[in-house]
């Protein structure tokens, strides 16, 4: 029997419709009609014999199987996008400026060398910042892409995975924790760790107060290794000098934050359109469930 070979053209629409949210907005970025979206959906699964999404609402969502063919499509796609890059005889050449929250940098190390090895003649200027300041440069167009902790003041882009937060200290001292707690925070106004640790303390009638604050967590390490305060943190964020403090020290349990994709409005460079993929696939393991939420 032939073997069957999976359509990437299916499979683009598929991940497309995954990154935007909904078959309107796919169909809008790939210029196809909806009915022609839904179409190649359907038969995406004819060819895998499975169902990907499934409606709940009004939005989709993943299925099981649908989860698990959306990291191979787009490592897919990539391997796709880079054969083509590699055969084109011109090289594209530019400069695409790629934006990253403070302490998200050591996400992206491997995404940077593929990237380098697709585009050696493109210039990619790295600007590291907080969160809110690198959508605020997205939206005035001063950035090709944002990879950043979606916030409540500014939601929207394409959430790439869901992290959970955590209590930390340090390692060999920490403070007695007792109210008032000393927290180590980002400004007011400034990240969503600041306001989910607030609000899970105040929930749980916890009394705090600011003892260190810092544009970035490692401006707040200091203080954490003295034992002065305690801070927050995503749970891959923890390294060996951070121990981190479970519920059994009568902490609240804190809730997830979502790692989102920006980008402006109109239609991306090649180059950026391929390191937004080379994103998306390193970072999509804990993709959201709901699609279009």
């Amino acid at each position: 029997m032939r073997p069957r070979t999976l359509d990437l053209e299916l499979l683009r629409t598929f991940s497309t419709v995954v990154d935007v949210g909904t078959v309107t907005r796919a169909a809008e970025r790939l210029d196809y009609t909806q009915s022609a979206v839904s179409m190649q959906l359907r038969r995406l699964e004819d060819q895998t014999g499975a169902v990907l999404l499934r409606r709940a609402g009004r939005g989709l969502v993943l299925t099981g199987e649908g989860q698990t063919l959306l990291g191979y499509a787009r490592r897919l796609l990539a391997l796709n996008d880079q054969a083509l890059a590699e055969l084109q005889t011109r090289p594209a050449s530019g400069v695409v400026r790629l934006g990253i929250a403070t302490d998200y940098t050591f996400m992206l190390p491997s995404v940077l060398g593929w990237f380098g090895q697709l585009y050696p003649l493109v210039e990619l200027a790295v600007h590291d910042d907080l969160s809110v300041d690198l959508v605020a440069a997205i939206r005035r167009g001063e950035l090709d892409l944002a990879v950043v902790t979606r916030q409540r003041n500014s939601p929207g882009g394409e959430v790439l995975r869901r992290e959970p937060l955590i209590w930390v200290t340090g390692r060999d001292r920490e403070p007695a924790l007792e109210d008032p707690l000393p927290l180590a925070l980002f400004p007011p106004g400034k990240d969503i760790f600041r306001e989910m640790a607030i609000d899970a303390l105040e929930a749980a009638g916890r009394s705090w107060r600011v003892a260190c604050v810092g544009q970035s967590f490692s401006g707040l390490r200091p203080a954490l290794h003295a034992g002065l305060a305690i801070s927050v943190i995503t749970r891959s964020m923890l390294t060996p000098d951070l121990r981190p403090l479970d519920a059994s020290t009568g902490l609240p349990t804190l809730p997830a934050i979502e790692i989102a994709l920006h980008r402006p409005p109109g239609r991306p460079s090649e180059p950026a359109r391929q390191l937004a993929t080379l994103i998306e696939a390193e970072l999509a393991g804990e993709i959201r469930s709901p699609v279009g939420a």
